[in-house]
């Protein structure tokens, strides 16, 4: 099941699950209007299939702007280094444990939606990255259990503002520069991907060079250890999110730098996911 959330013909986020160039607005059917709170239902996805089997007035995909697929989730975690690639690209050892930092739901736009390039720097860069969605609150989840917590995945454009994100230790602050960030188009759910959305290949394209290629099999740390790490420290809640990191070729490591900026179009296409597909602006003075 494919659901997306878009601006109705009133102005107002809603939730469709797509099929094919068709969409189902679950919510004029009753449903919620973020796909946090259909999550949060404990027959959110059954009732989404039965309200789509209900309708007979579909919306047409290509008349919709879309939003993020998660529009205020309680928590976003971002893991850093989760390739041994791009960890050796970076200058640094594998990680033992994963690198958790947190983005915030202001850094990142739907697909089509532009991503900006702040004033304050050119050092603009990105990072293709699966995310795994929570549907089953839990803490200290097993890892053998981990994956019963996964609703669904979708797709990220970590925009990551190099300058700033090395000022200090912490990589926050390069990590969540306004609108900096992509996400969506949509949420697939887990049942229509293997296990853990494993050996899905993952591409990062700008203006349509491939930049980074890689496998998800080649994350250190797969979707089940990250959701059994992220819940030893807090308790997991549906719609909760994980980043979980991108491979090698990132601009930053390359020679000479690729930096994205205005009139670039960055593309993020993951094995039965989709393509995230974003054009870049400067920031407005």
């Amino acid at each position: 099941m494919r659901i997306i959330a878009f601006i109705d013909c009133n102005g107002q986020p809603a939730l469709g699950l797509r099929t094919g160039a068709q969409v189902v607005n679950l919510t004029a059917a009753g449903l919620p209007a973020t796909l946090e709170e259909l999550l949060q239902r404990s027959d959110g996805l059954d009732a989404a299939r039965e309200a789509a089997a209900r309708c007979d007035k579909p919306l047409a995909l290509a008349d919709l702007t879309l939003l993020p697929p998660l529009q205020n989730p309680a928590k976003a975690f971002a893991i850093g280094l989760n390739y041994i690639d791009h960890a050796a690209e970076s200058n640094f050892e594998p990680p033992r444990h994963p690198v958790l930092f947190q983005r915030f739901p202001t850094s990142w736009v739907a697909h089509g939606a532009p991503l900006v390039r702040p004033r304050v720097s050119t050092q603009f860069d990105y990072e293709a990255e699966l995310v795994a969605v929570i549907g089953k609150a839990g803490r200290y989840i097993a890892k053998e259990d981990a994956l019963e917590h996964v609703a669904g995945y979708s797709i990220f454009n970590e925009g990551s503002i190099r300058d700033y994100q090395f000022r200090s230790g912490q990589w926050l602050w390069g990590k969540n520069f306004d609108r900096s960030g992509g996400f969506g188009p949509e949420f697939v759910t887990a049942d229509e991907l293997p296990a853990g959305a494993k050996g899905l290949q993952l591409t990062c394209r700008v203006n349509g060079e491939v930049l980074q290629s890689a496998n998800t099999d080649s994350m250190i740390f797969d979707v089940a250890t990250l959701v059994a790490a992220c819940s030893e420290g807090m308790a997991l809640q549906p719609g909760d999110m994980i980043i979980t990191g991108t491979p090698s070729g990132v601009g930053l490591a390359r020679k000479p730098q690729v930096w994205l900026k205005p009139g670039d179009i960055c593309e993020v296409e993951i094995e039965g996911l989709g393509v995230l597909r974003n054009p870049v602006i400067d920031e407005a003075d």
